[in-house]
């Protein structure tokens, strides 16, 4: 997909600013890889509340796959970082009551994605956001490492990102390089997968924790480190709580 790069990055509740919201549960490594939001109303009166896109991207999972996901949106995001390094993170929104965008949708920041909800009563309401640097997590979080090495801190990474410069200018991002849920990437078709034309640095041998992590010298791994140059990546794993 041809995406223009992200002017910068906002918070995903009460535009602007998570203004009426409150961050209920934090990020922290090996524990909790995301935050969740609150509205300030208490109890489940948040529910349906509008879930905005943190940037500006594209829609590359709008699905309920159910357990302790429900429905969840990815939007991967290609952005210039101040050094002006070009990079790119997915945006993991969950436990949505609704969905309003569809796979492969261009957004903007701000745009409605959908709407809070708890993972059909699973949970209380509340939005779960993931920001990850590593592009090949998806819907397979346990297969990667519970770490920094592949997630931000999506307040720490917004407010470091507020406003970014962008251009007209259009460029290739990947929109299918993460396995379907409950499959290894090693277990996909690598024929139709979009490539980049930013760098995506590989992830150190061992930031995995499956063995069905497949290999950087694998065709597909060779292949995808000649096609990209020079941003960085993120993916995601089954939501405990």
């Amino acid at each position: 997909m041809r995406v223009r790069l992200a002017d910068g990055f906002d918070f995903p509740v009460g535009k602007p600013d998570a203004d009426g919201f409150y961050k209920a549960r934090g990020y922290w490594p090996n524990g909790h890889l995301g935050e969740d939001w609150n509205g300030r109303g208490g109890g489940d009166s948040d529910l349906g509340v509008p879930i905005y896109a943190v940037g500006r991207g594209v829609v590359i999972f709008s699905q309920n796959i159910g357990v302790g996901w429900g429905n969840c949106i990815l939007v991967r995001h290609i952005f210039r970082e101040a050094d002006g390094k070009i990079a790119m993170v997915d945006s993991l929104y969950a436990h949505l009551h609704e969905r309003k965008v569809k796979l492969h949708e261009l957004v903007e920041k701000g745009q409605l994605v959908g709407t809070m909800g708890g993972n059909n009563g699973m949970y209380p309401v509340h939005l779960h956001l993931e920001v990850r640097k590593n592009l090949h997590i998806g819907m397979n979080r346990s297969q990667f490492a519970r770490d920094s090495s592949n997630y931000y801190s999506p307040t720490a990474f917004i407010n470091a990102r507020r406003v970014l410069s962008s251009s007209m200018q259009k460029y290739d991002v990947p929109v299918n390089n993460f396995a379907p849920y409950g499959r290894a990437l090693a277990d996909t078709n690598s024929d139709g997968a979009h490539t980049a034309s930013v760098d995506v640095p590989s992830f150190k041998s061992g930031s995995s924790t499956s063995k069905d992590e497949p290999k950087q010298e694998d065709d597909f791994w060779s292949r995808l480190k000649a096609k990209m140059r020079g941003g960085q990546a993120t993916n995601g794993t089954d939501e405990k709580r």
